[in-house]
């Protein structure tokens, strides 16, 4: 499992996770999204595409973030999420709460409006 940052247009950054998000790799995802919202960059896309599992202490790293992000007046969004994840985000109502894109691009094109 690994997470990765990239700083794209217009102040946006892309977080990727590759793997399983379980108890061993959250503390890495919340620090990554926390540290660039504490940085001052409000617009995040987190990349699911290579996520092949998420338990609730990844959900709870993300919709925390995303209430930091909200907070700070930007946004963080979903993208790339494989059919597993999303029955997942969807059973727990989180497809209600994060705008989830099918790929990264149109997530990209969104937060930079």
């Amino acid at each position: 499992m690994s997470i990765w940052q990239e700083q794209l247009p217009n102040d946006a950054w892309l977080v990727g996770v590759e793997g399983r998000l379980d108890q061993s790799q959250n503390p890495q995802l919340e620090e990554n999204l926390t540290g660039l919202l504490n940085d001052g960059h409000q617009r995040l896309i987190v990349d699911l595409t290579a996520a092949t599992y998420i338990n609730s202490g990844g959900l709870r790293s993300l919709v925390s973030a995303w209430r930091k992000a909200r907070q700070q007046e930007g946004d963080l969004v979903l993208c790339g999420l494989n059919p597993r994840l999303q029955e997942i985000f969807s059973m727990v109502g989180f497809d209600k709460v994060f705008e989830i894109y099918p790929t990264c691009d149109l997530a990209q094109q969104a937060i930079e409006n």
